[in-house]
């Protein structure tokens, strides 16, 4: 039977729309039939998970694990049916899985562009007003 034993992340980067989880040497270790195998960063070195689906991204990654000189080799389907793993790896992860819909900047600008426009027509009005020019003054008034 397979267990995780220790899994300490050395670093953990998050953008967007994923999380890394970024593995090291002796951070991640396994234990099959009471035999300990350490992490070794020899094929796949980290666990992508997408911050809004919260699923593992890099379903295709393998992961070594030595002991002595015996080289074991996971792939992440078969670490994702170890409950120990899905555990840790939640715990590790939810800080940082907080999904926030960015906000769609463009909205902003439009609405500032909307206020300089209705300011600039109230200037101009104020301009027709001194200059005793009605007509610019009565089409002005209409744009408000």
């Amino acid at each position: 039977m397979v267990t995780v034993k220790l899994l300490k992340p050395y670093c953990i980067k998050a953008d967007i729309e994923y999380v890394y989880v970024l593995l090291e040497e002796r951070q991640f270790t396994i234990s099959i039939h009471d035999d300990v195998y350490q992490f070794v960063p020899e094929k796949s070195r980290e666990f992508i998970i997408n911050r809004r689906t919260k699923k593992i991204e890099n379903l295709d990654a393998t992961f070594a694990f030595k002991k002595d000189d015996i080289i074991f080799y996971l792939s992440m389907n078969e670490l994702i049916n170890i409950p120990d793993f899905l555990i840790k790896l939640y715990f590790i992860t939810k800080p940082h899985m907080e999904y926030k819909q960015i906000e769609n900047i463009n909205d902003d600008i439009n609405v500032i562009i909307d206020e300089l426009e209705q300011q600039n027509i109230k200037r101009l009005i104020d301009k027709a007003l001194d200059e005793r020019n009605e007509e610019a003054f009565y089409d002005l008034i209409t744009l408000l």
